[in-house]
């Protein structure tokens, strides 16, 4: 008998990154669950996907996300994957300097954000037992950078959330895992760094690929890694 295809939830699926993860589960037959904020987005990416299911929600609303979560994929129906790559960079102020509208900015796209989409799908993963998900750190964060200390803080923030989700999780059949990319080669980053050379940079593609290995059976003994994808940087 034939397994059901997975179900893949994707968060910040209208991103760069976004559109290569989902450009990867589709093509290995997976059913997606394609989230952003942005509905308009979506529709022009994925209105003609088959099969895709698009969310249109706030991350940082919780009871919004919870809410629209439950109608496109209602319980008891499987959550299988979730890629959580939703999230926000910026260089700041100096630490000293730091306001608390920036501060409050990135721990909210970076940390929690998380907390919100794991109230959402954890507990559907408890139930049936089994679940992947992959969240999309920073190798920046590694340690701190001047005039990047919000960023660095926050990504470590969530990088520190999947550890503890792995060892809280990983006993009920869930692994939770992270990506720690490099800078990863798209149009902004492309505009912004202009003398930069790209080709060092990591592929949406070639990080879709690393993202589709944690979340796949290949990847069954590994838990609460945060696994470098630097390209040549």
């Amino acid at each position: 008998m034939t397994a059901p295809a997975p179900v893949v939830l994707v968060t910040g699926a209208a991103g760069q990154l976004g559109q290569a993860v989902a450009t990867h589960f589709h093509q290995a037959g997976a059913r997606l669950l394609l989230l952003d904020r942005d509905a308009q987005a979506l529709q022009r990416l994925y209105g003609a996907l088959p099969g895709a299911v698009l969310v249109e929600a706030d991350l940082l609303d919780r009871p919004q996300l919870l809410g629209r979560i439950a109608l496109a994929c209602p319980a008891p129906q499987r959550i299988d994957v979730l890629c959580h790559l939703a999230g926000g960079f910026r260089m700041g102020e100096a630490v000293h300097m730091l306001a608390d509208g920036s501060w409050d900015l990135l721990m909210d796209l970076n940390a929690r954000s998380l907390l919100h989409v794991a109230a959402a799908v954890v507990p559907r993963m408890l139930a049936q037992g089994a679940g992947r998900i992959v969240t999309v750190g920073a190798g920046a964060a590694q340690r701190g950078a001047a005039h990047m200390g919000g960023y660095c803080a926050s990504k470590s923030a969530l990088m520190r959330l999947t550890e503890s989700m792995s060892a809280e999780l990983r006993d009920q059949g869930i692994q939770v895992n992270c990506v720690l990319p490099s800078v990863i080669d798209t149009p902004d980053n492309r505009a912004a760094m202009p003398e930069a050379d790209a080709s060092r940079w990591v592929a949406p593609a070639a990080l879709a690929e690393v993202i589709g290995f944690l979340a796949s059976d290949a990847a069954r003994a590994v838990h609460g890694v945060a696994l470098p994808v630097s390209g040549r940087v």
